[in-house]
């Protein structure tokens, strides 16, 4: 009999089941730190707004690029349950998923009258640009926060490392100011994503970054990470939010 589970109620011995999930975020396609292979991380969230994180490897990417499409809600199962790694910081969940050819999904469409979709996503828990200098910054310090980019700088080279790297400045609305540095390919891609915009739309653009690390290296600062996940105008409240305050500040200044 298969079980109909949230996501956490499945652990790693659990057999049979499946989740009713949306997804909130896609990752762009990128290489492990080994340079070994490539994989994609995706967000997502059930019934109880619960998120885990799932990754796909290599041949799922291209298998699955035109089925799982953001903000839409499917029925998962025999997906691999894993233990979330703790040496790149404080994981999203204790388990992630793994994506491969044996996981069966089921797309709902909004057609469907046994099985709605989930409505759009709202839950966000982030850490405020005023809560980051009196925070206990350590090794697996992590935070998620949303803010707007006033600034993108051109890729460089940290230093004389062989390290590329892409600063930004962010402001939240309480108008504090830090600067993100976008390391190796998160410049290159969602780095080049957010200077393209910024170069050729007046609209303000709005980060989502996750599992995004404090530095205290010349300066407190924010760093990704290599599990981090950077979203360029997420779909959230929160972001529109954001923007409108910006745009009302923008007016009156």
């Amino acid at each position: 009999m298969v079980l109909r589970l949230n996501i956490d109620q499945i652990e790693l011995a659990t057999r049979d089941w499946i989740c009713k999930v949306q997804i909130v975020e896609i990752g762009h396609p990128r290489e492990s730190a080994a340079k070994k292979c490539t994989f994609q991380n995706l967000i997502l969230e059930d019934e109880e707004e619960c998120q885990i994180k799932e990754v796909m490897y290599a041949d799922e990417i291209e298998q699955y690029a035109d089925k799982l499409t953001l903000i839409n809600t499917y029925l998962i199962s025999t997906a691999k349950v894993k233990v979330s790694p703790t040496s790149y910081g404080k994981p999203k969940h204790k388990f992630y998923w793994i994506l491969d050819k044996e996981t069966v999904i089921e797309h709902i469409k909004p057609s469907n009258e046994l099985e709605k979709p989930l409505p759009p996503p709202t839950k966000l828990n982030i850490t405020t640009f005023e809560r980051i200098p009196h925070m206990i910054v350590d090794s697996v310090a992590e935070i998620d926060i949303l803010a707007i980019v006033i600034r993108c700088g051109p890729q460089k080279y940290a230093d004389r490392s062989h390290h590329k790297c892409r600063e930004i400045t962010l402001c939240d609305n309480q108008k504090n100011q830090f600067l993100l540095t976008l390391w190796e390919d998160f410049g290159e891609i969602e780095g080049n994503e957010i200077a393209a915009k910024m170069a050729t739309e007046e609209d303000l653009i709005v980060i989502l970054g996750r599992s995004i690390g404090i530095s205290t290296y010349q300066g407190l600062s924010l760093q990704t990470r290599f599990n981090s996940t950077v979203c360029v105008d997420p779909n959230y409240p929160q972001a529109v939010e954001l923007i409108n305050w910006a745009k009302e500040i923008k007016k009156n200044c």
